[in-house]
């Protein structure tokens, strides 16, 4: 496939088929994308040829491991704002897409799948999970946010691993992304193929992927889920930490590196996500995404998003310089800033 086009769409059989195509770049997603996508949709969602959406990835590696950070970060720190904010205005409202389109959307998930990643194919009819499947949404890792629907979908996981996932930025495999229900299905990688030929075909989507699916085998994380759904219950990120201390005092190692891993992140970031998850049980789906274009509207004015780019992606040396450095300094009118209302900048979502 020609690398110069990162995004193909195209009609095969009744399939409207998207593949991402930046496999170099682990197909990370670019406005061009976003609008290639969405134009997209809206064609096919008109095209009664068309009766199931197939999104797929070019590459072993990678579904989609995320927005073109680097891009977004590299425009903030020249000033171009609005180039920065259109993107995630117009990522949002692809997501929004998604997540209302009235035929079956089936994403085939055979690699690492974050922040834009999950944006895409989460919010689908049908996430489809192959062996090499590789979930996290690590954002507090790098001073930003689980944002891509993150504020809707998370609260809705079973009991608190959401704010589990949002706090430290886990990556889950396939077994634990099916428990979780982040994955409808797990296929063996080797029947990718055929699953896609097969819904090429016409064959009923809910069919086509029942009959490819493969049992996961047992899920690792669910022998940790009473001490997740007892800590993460907390009622702030100090809460939580303190809670999984104790846990680490009476012997469990899991909690231990839990915690050390919580406090290696942001503490504004958390802040953030912890009152994502908890603000996020209680919206619908449109609400959420406004909430997220407020987070992003105001957090590259600050200091952690640039500084965790910089020693996660561009520097390499792993050793950011939050600002505040710890969660006691951490300003509660600020994280409460960052939820206000944007007057006549809001996510426009109709």
């Amino acid at each position: 496939m020609d690398e110069s086009v990162e995004v193909v769409c195209e009609k095969q059989g009744e399939a409207g088929l998207i593949t991402l195509n930046r496999p170099k770049a682990l197909n990370a997603l670019n406005l061009a994308m976003v609008r290639e996508m969405r134009r997209a949709l809206d064609a096919w969602e008109k095209d009664p040829a068309v009766t199931r959406v197939v999104v797929q990835a070019a590459g072993e590696k990678a579904f989609c491991a995320g927005g073109d950070i680097r891009q977004l970060t590299e425009d903030l720190r020249a000033g171009k704002r609005e180039e920065a904010l259109a993107f995630w205005r117009e990522e949002y409202q692809l997501n929004i897409r998604i997540k209302r389109y009235p035929k079956p959307y089936i994403a085939l998930i055979d690699g690492i799948v974050m922040g834009g990643g999950v944006g895409v194919s989460l919010h689908g009819s049908h996430r489809v999970a192959g062996e090499r499947y590789l979930f996290a949404m690590p954002e507090v890792g790098i001073g930003f946010f689980p944002d891509v629907g993150a504020t809707y979908a998370l609260p809705r996981l079973p009991g608190e691993t959401g704010m589990y996932l949002a706090l430290t930025g886990e990556r889950v495999k396939r077994a634990d992304a099916v428990m979780l229900e982040l994955a409808t299905h797990s296929v063996a990688s080797a029947g990718i193929p055929a699953l896609r030929q097969a819904l090429i075909a016409g064959e009923p989507a809910d069919e086509a992927v029942a009959r490819a699916a493969v049992d996961p085998g047992p899920a690792p994380l669910e022998a940790h889920r009473a001490e997740i759904d007892s800590c993460f219950s907390a009622g702030s990120v100090a809460a939580i930490l303190q809670r999984l201390d104790e846990a680490a005092a009476r012997g469990s190692d899991f909690a231990a590196r839990t915690a050390a891993g919580m406090r290696t992140k942001s503490p504004t970031s958390m802040n953030l996500a912890f009152e994502q998850v908890r603000r996020g049980a209680s919206l619908d789906f449109e609400e959420a995404m406004k909430v997220e274009f407020r987070i992003v509207s105001r957090i590259g004015d600050g200091h952690d998003f640039r500084e965790g780019v910089r020693a996660v992606i561009i520097d390499k040396d792993n050793q950011p310089r939050w600002q505040p450095a710890s969660l006691e300094q951490v300003d509660r009118a600020a994280i409460e800033h960052h939820f206000a209302d944007l007057g006549s900048h809001e996510l426009e979502t109709a």
